[in-house]
């Protein structure tokens, strides 16, 4: 870990307001994984993002704005977030997201095969095709055209959209935990 975790007694005024909306929205949204220490430090994304309050004040906002509100089925976003993960070999990311999968009832097999870089061959419909946006995009590159096409049929412009940014802000999250090296808890 690169950054040293901020106990809140630690805080500056500028990092006070952002802990607290964190902590406000993570307790509604982000309740699957260990998401603090003990003493109420901010572990995951959340500390590097406490650490340059103005810039992650902006990618708090984006967070809640795509996780208040997400169109795409739960199933779905967490297929695509496990891809970006598993492509970027983001530790928190998957660690994180294994837990909100399992706790929606997703398959130890399916888990295995999507944080090993793989395709489940189980998956519904619109998870492959979610699967296959999110592996073309972490790839670089234009999303071709069929593919960019099937994710509007499948999903509607608006659920398309949503992918594609999805895929984008856990790219920046996983960028964010693997640049200051974010540990992973140990598992409860």
């Amino acid at each position: 870990m690169r950054l040293p975790l901020i106990a809140p007694k630690d805080l500056t005024a500028e990092q006070r307001p952002l802990y607290d909306a964190m902590r406000k929205g993570i307790a509604s949204n982000f309740n699957a994984f260990k998401v603090e220490r003990e003493d109420g430090a901010l572990m995951g994304p959340w500390n590097p993002w406490l650490h340059e309050p103005s810039i992650g004040k902006a990618i708090w906002d984006l967070t809640l704005a795509m996780t208040a509100n997400a169109s795409l089925p739960d199933n779905v976003r967490q297929v695509a977030i496990l891809v970006v993960g598993a492509r970027f070999d983001a530790a928190y990311e998957i660690y994180a997201h294994i837990a909100v999968a399992e706790k929606e009832g997703m398959s130890p097999e399916r888990l295995a095969t999507l944080v090993a870089d793989l395709k489940p061959a189980d998956l519904a419909r619109d998870e492959s095709v979610a699967y296959d946006v999110a592996y073309a995009l972490v790839r670089g590159g234009t999303l071709p055209e069929p593919l960019y096409s099937l994710s509007v049929k499948t999903f509607g412009q608006h659920g398309a959209n949503e992918l594609i940014y999805l895929v984008g802000l856990y790219s920046l999250v996983s960028t964010t935990l693997n640049g200051f090296n974010v540990p992973v808890p140990e598992r409860e």
